[in-house]
């Protein structure tokens, strides 16, 4: 259905767009108006969520590409500009997970790296290729889909999770000077939402109490709103965060250097205390 239109925000790109919380979400932002550009590798199924949103009575551009490949990825965002109009929001939702719950020395190399690619590369590809506009406009909002698995220390699906880890640390580089350039980076964990990738892992087996993925939808309007501005660099847990409450207090979370990836001290007498208490810099005032 489609709901309040989103201030600030006339064109949107979503990552692996096919399917998915992808394709929902796509279709959350047509739904309120956002002319989106779908991303993925699959032409007929992106063609769908065209064909979805212009029900909806937004425009859709659709571009195949590989998020791994910049080239291509540089293609794609210029050809949804060509057709769109400049990009306000970005969505890197494309992801991969490693086909076996295997220990990294048990990995096949070439898939371990395929996943982080997918992950992470993808994810730095499609910032590289729409930031210099957003900082030439000064106006730009990137919302990173990261995962619970990038601050778990956990054996499985060790590809999965170093490249969410890194996307996390990424975002913590990338907020501070975006924020004085008027581009805002978020970091949304969308929490255990049944997908074809979700259903095939063996960790989930059995599993019946899914994340809606309205949750997720909800969240990426209010980020497309500005509503979560003053969270840019912290980690967010759709499945059990209040939003509302956690950006009101944003203030007191960016003294403390809530929510970011650092290390603790061992204690008081730790040598790295004083520097590892230090307030992280980058986020909107």
């Amino acid at each position: 259905m489609p709901g309040e239109a989103v201030p600030g925000t006339s064109v949107a790109v979503v990552t692996g767009a096919g399917r998915g919380i992808g394709r929902a979400i796509a279709l959350g932002l047509a739904g309120r108006g956002v002319s989106v550009g779908l991303l993925g590798r699959d032409l007929a199924r992106l063609e769908a969520v065209a064909q979805a949103c212009a029900a909806h009575g937004s425009a859709a551009a659709v571009a195949v590409a590989d998020v791994r490949d910049a080239r291509a990825v540089r293609d794609a965002v210029a050809a949804v500009e060509g057709q769109l109009g400049p990009i306000d929001l970005l969505v890197n939702n494309a992801g991969a997970i490693d086909r076996a719950e295997a220990h990294l020395w048990e990995a096949d190399p070439d898939d371990w790296w395929w996943v982080f690619d997918v992950n992470f590369r993808g994810s730095v590809n499609l910032c590289q290729a729409v930031l210099p506009a957003m900082v030439a406009r000064r106006h730009g909002r990137i919302v990173n889909l990261n995962s619970m698995a990038a601050i778990r220390q956990d054996h499985r699906y060790t590809a999965y999770r170093a490249a969410k880890a890194a996307l996390l640390a990424l975002t913590g580089t990338l907020c501070g000077p975006l924020a004085e350039q008027g581009v805002t980076v978020l970091e949304l964990s969308p929490g255990a939402v049944e997908t074809d990738m979700t259903r095939g892992m063996a960790m989930f087996a059995g599993r019946t109490d899914w994340t809606s993925v309205d949750l997720v939808v909800d969240a990426i309007v209010r980020a497309s709103r500005g509503e979560l501005d003053g969270l840019s660099g912290m980690f967010l847990h759709v499945p059990v965060d209040d939003l509302t409450e956690l950006a009101h207090h944003a203030d007191d979370l960016r003294r403390t250097g809530a929510r970011t990836l650092r290390l603790s001290p061992a204690g008081p007498s730790d040598p790295l205390a004083p520097l590892l208490g230090r307030r992280p810099s980058g986020v909107r005032r």
